[in-house]
């Protein structure tokens, strides 16, 4: 993806710091930088890589008051409904991590909707938040929002999603996943559960959402290495398990001939297992299954034989968040991203690393 609206670009980050935090409230073990896979550790913990060039964003550069986190008061703005495994797991992990700290967490969600984003934040800002964590719903449309904490002098870190604003300036630093390599790793899961032939169809994620782009270009280069593999078919689904479905079906009859379902995340591939059953197929066998996010329903699936993988997508930016906050506060040098470690859930280990899915 674009690095300012399509996403991060992992090839910018050619340096790389590793960051082990223990996460209070996260099951998902991480793996060491460029190792995708089971962690040996038995303790849960939160891992990230970052882009150290420059010299970081500080406090005392950025000409911010310096506040002790204990004590402090922090709001987090949620983007969507916390119907979704993800999103659940995220806001929890801000709660988790707060306590832990021993800070107050305000938080808001905007429900789909980018205006009531902008007035959430703007509400916690008059209430007083001294230091603020937001899930951006879009790439654009929060510049208002930074603007209003920048001239309160509050610091902002963004997860999840990129920003079209500038790191640093308007918010201090981005933390989430590398998307294009999630796709990427979903194409390797997929030529490996297909023996490198098949006819697949993607569930494409929300439009004009960065992390659709991301997951889509990963996957179908990575793709292009098996040319036993042809994409017969992409349609969105909207990040939705009801739109999975109903997507799912229309191209089954559209496409009799798929036998593989690419879903870029776990709902639309749960959706899409109701819609292969009702088809008369077997999801996992006939038609494999591969998608993106690491919910408990979706490796259930897998431990039962009807998924064929799942690439993690890290919700729990808690512990990264605020220690990004605390590091900006004593003047250690923030980098522009962060970027948090995913792992896999594969046929092999499902059963034994179910209790970690979200």
């Amino acid at each position: 993806m674009n690095l300012k609206s399509r996403g991060l670009s992992m090839a910018a980050l050619s340096v790389a710091l590793v960051a082990t935090l223990a996460a209070c409230s996260s099951t998902a073990d991480t793996t060491a930088s460029g190792t995708p896979g089971p962690a040996t550790s038995a303790t849960p913990q939160a891992a990230a890589t970052s882009n150290s060039s420059g010299d970081g964003c500080t406090a005392t550069g950025q000409g911010y008051e310096k506040i002790d986190m204990k004590g402090a008061t922090v709001g987090f703005s949620q983007s969507e409904p916390e119907t979704a495994a993800f999103r659940i797991a995220e806001t929890q992990s801000m709660k988790d991590e707060a306590e832990a700290q021993g800070a107050t967490l305000i938080t808001t969600n905007a429900n789909s909707e980018i205006a009531k984003q902008v007035t959430d934040i703007q509400g916690m800002i008059a209430q007083g938040v001294q230091m603020l964590i937001v899930a951006p719903l879009n790439s654009d449309g929060l510049q208002p929002a930074f603007d209003a904490a920048r001239e309160k002098g509050i610091p902002v870190v963004t997860v999840d999603r990129l920003v079209n604003s500038e790191a640093c300036a308007d918010y201090l630093t981005f933390i989430g996943s590398d998307f294009v390599d999630q796709g990427k790793r979903a194409a390797d899961a997929m030529i490996e559960q297909t023996g490198g032939e098949g006819k697949v169809a993607i569930l494409l994620g929300s439009s004009g959402n960065s992390v659709t782009t991301d997951r889509t270009s990963g996957f179908v280069d990575e793709l292009a290495t098996a040319p036993g593999l042809e994409i017969v078919a992409q349609q969105t689904a909207n990040f939705a398990r009801t739109d999975g479905q109903t997507v799912m079906a229309s191209l089954l009859q559209a496409h009799p001939e798929i036998t593989a379902v690419y879903a870029e995340n776990d709902e639309m591939g749960v959706g899409a297992v109701t819609a292969i059953t009702a088809a008369g197929k077997a999801p996992g066998t006939d038609i494999k299954i591969i998608s993106i996010d690491g919910t408990h329903d979706a490796v259930q699936l897998l431990v039962d034989g009807k998924y064929n993988g799942v690439i993690e997508s890290n919700p729990r930016f808690g512990p990264l968040a605020f220690k990004a906050l605390m590091d900006f506060e004593s003047d250690t040098p923030v980098p522009a991203n962060i970027i948090i470690q995913d792992n896999e859930y594969t046929p092999e280990n499902a059963a034994e690393k179910l209790a970690d899915a979200f």
